[in-house]
């Protein structure tokens, strides 16, 4: 496994449209951490303001994804790409279209955050999607940060910490059902709370998604739909 760099070319351009590519994808990435920060903060501190914000700011998160998406397509129109430039070209690809629907939970989470409130849904729903949360958030950063620095080996281990995301979720789910069974009057809030934990289940599986792609692009490996453990073991047999 290895810390890769950037490619340098002939063409001084080339380098700078991928550099000017990859940076926007990094912007687009710390706005996406932002509105799930904002979302998360808006649920746990019952701050309605941060919902209106994240709803504000989707779009923004939505144009990201489509200037990327259009200057990539430039890219492979004008310079096709071989070898390891074409692997990033794709893995930015990618990239921003879980990076657009990491955005779409994060305002999932926000009007969940809104319905909740308005529910006066008890705090004991909060603490184990708070845990998820910050678990989730913290795998997008990590993520973010391997494909920054083009890091195969960061990339592997953020992914490795998706399966805990995977039994948070489940853990809030028998814990949301024993208080519907406790209490009928509990299932609206209760769904909308199991709602809010789906929602940020799938960012963690957006964000080792991400991190397949860094995989992808520095070691030359396609490694989706495997398990962790053949990701290991492919890359070590390179």
């Amino acid at each position: 496994m290895t810390t890769g760099t950037l490619p340098h070319h002939i063409s001084r351009q080339f380098d700078h449209e991928l550099e000017d590519v990859r940076s926007k994808v990094m912007a687009m990435g710390g706005l996406v951490e932002q509105q799930l920060f904002n979302a998360l903060s808006a649920l746990t501190e019952n701050d309605m303001e941060l919902v209106d914000v994240v709803i504000g700011r989707e779009v923004e998160v939505n144009s990201y994804e489509v200037m990327i998406d259009l200057e990539c397509t430039r890219i492979l129109a004008r310079r096709q790409p071989a070898a390891s430039d074409l692997r990033l070209v794709m893995a930015i690809t990618k990239t921003i279209t879980d990076l657009e629907r990491i955005g779409d939970e994060a305002e999932k989470v926000a009007k969940m955050a809104l319905d909740l409130a308005e529910k006066q849904a008890p705090r004991p729903y909060y603490v184990g999607i708070n845990t998820m949360g910050i678990h989730v958030m913290n795998m997008l950063h990590g993520a973010l940060d391997a494909f920054t620095r083009v890091d195969s080996k960061a990339a592997l281990e953020v992914a490795g910490r998706e399966p805990e995301s995977d039994e948070q979720y489940v853990a809030i789910l028998r814990q949301l059902i024993t208080y519907m069974i406790e209490d009928p009057r509990n299932i609206t809030a209760a769904l909308d709370a199991v709602w809010t934990a789906r929602a940020l289940e799938r960012v963690g599986d957006h964000a080792r998604n991400i991190c397949e792609y860094v995989i992808y692009f520095v070691e030359g490996k396609d490694v989706r739909h495997i398990s962790l453990e053949q990701i290991e073991k492919e890359i070590k047999t390179e």
